[in-house]
């Protein structure tokens, strides 16, 4: 199972659990992202102790390599003295000590290649973190906004809003019912001398300004 389809188990388990509570998408957002990272560093730790265990693997077949070339130093030594019955046993040493540098060698080439595609996961699931983080902000916004737009639609279909507006048109209503009693003290009222003067005054001015017109547009006939 790769790092990947691991991740996704347990994240997926545990949106589902929020989703049936109907968590705050905000906390869905942060529980993706803290998974993420939680495999991030688990990851990480188990790198280390593989990269340690290559480590102590590449000594051991260092040291083996050392074995094998001593043990085959020995035969020949042993043919050089006539020693056939050592030259055989050194050459035995050898053979087995070979075959434990040959597992050694398959076990680290397992290990290298492991690593290597671990290297690999890990490149991509920081990516995938800092394009997560960066969505982040973008849908907690959104979220956010909706967030504020869903109250307010709700505030102004509470009652108290509804009965607030109903009151200013009474008020309205109110108020012109003053105006129109105002209005009423004047109906039937006598003019004033000053106000006979006035519309004497507007009458003028209208009859003067009428003659003007009438000279622009019928001037005098001439004269036979």
């Amino acid at each position: 199972m790769t790092i990947f389809s691991r991740l996704s188990d347990i994240v997926n388990a545990n949106l589902n659990a929020l989703l049936d509570r109907a968590e705050d998408p905000r906390k869905l957002i942060r529980l993706v992202i803290q998974e993420m990272e939680d495999t991030l560093v688990e990851v990480r730790s188990g790198a280390v102790r593989v990269i340690a265990e290559r480590k102590e693997l590449e000594r051991r077949i260092a040291a083996l390599t050392r074995d094998r070339d001593e043990w085959a130093r020995k035969a020949e030594f042993a043919l050089t003295r006539d020693r056939e019955d050592l030259a055989r046993g050194a050459l035995m040493a050898k053979a087995q000590v070979n075959h434990s540098l040959e597992e050694a060698r398959t076990h680290l080439a397992n290990i290298i290649e492991g690593l290597e595609a671990q290297s690999a996961d890990l490149a991509k699931l920081q990516a995938k973190l800092a394009d997560a983080k960066s969505r982040e902000k973008l849908l907690i916004t959104r979220h956010n906004t909706a967030a504020a737009q869903l109250k307010l639609r709700a505030k102004l279909h509470e009652p108290r809003v509804t009965d607030a507006f109903s009151k200013f048109e009474r008020i309205e209503q109110a108020l012109d019912e003053m105006e129109g009693r105002v209005e009423s003290y004047n109906l039937g009222q006598a003019k004033t001398l000053a106000d006979a003067f006035a519309d004497l005054e507007a009458d003028q001015a209208v009859n003067h300004e009428l003659e003007a017109l009438k000279s622009r547009v019928k001037p005098p006939a001439p004269q036979g």
